[in-house]
């Protein structure tokens, strides 16, 4: 696919993956659940899915609440996802290497 990321060219095309990777591109803000499903590309009905799970887990943290609707970022503060932001860091730096090796 021509813009699909590093990560997700990695990791498959599978929806926690794809919100994953939305939410590692755009960490600094943060969004309702309606936009994330839509610029991860998958249906709220998937993200609710799974969405618990990342919460229960920290890997996302509400931020706040917006009229109706609770607001959502990933969570830096945690290890793992530091990690995960590291690995990300390195999948595109490998990339980059290939493309003027």
């Amino acid at each position: 696919m021509k813009n699909e990321t590093i990560f997700v060219e990695v990791f498959g095309r599978n929806p926690i993956i794809k919100v994953l990777d939305f939410l590692i591109t755009f960490q600094l803000f943060d969004y309702p659940l309606t936009e994330i499903a839509r610029n991860s590309g998958i249906s709220y009905s998937t993200l609710q899915t799974f969405w618990d799970k990342l919460e229960k887990n920290h890997i996302v943290v509400k931020t706040r609440r917006v009229g109706k609707s609770d607001m959502y970022k990933l969570n830096t503060k945690n290890p793992a996802v530091r990690q995960l932001l590291k690995l990300d860091w390195n999948l595109i730096k490998g990339a980059e290497q290939e493309v003027y090796a």
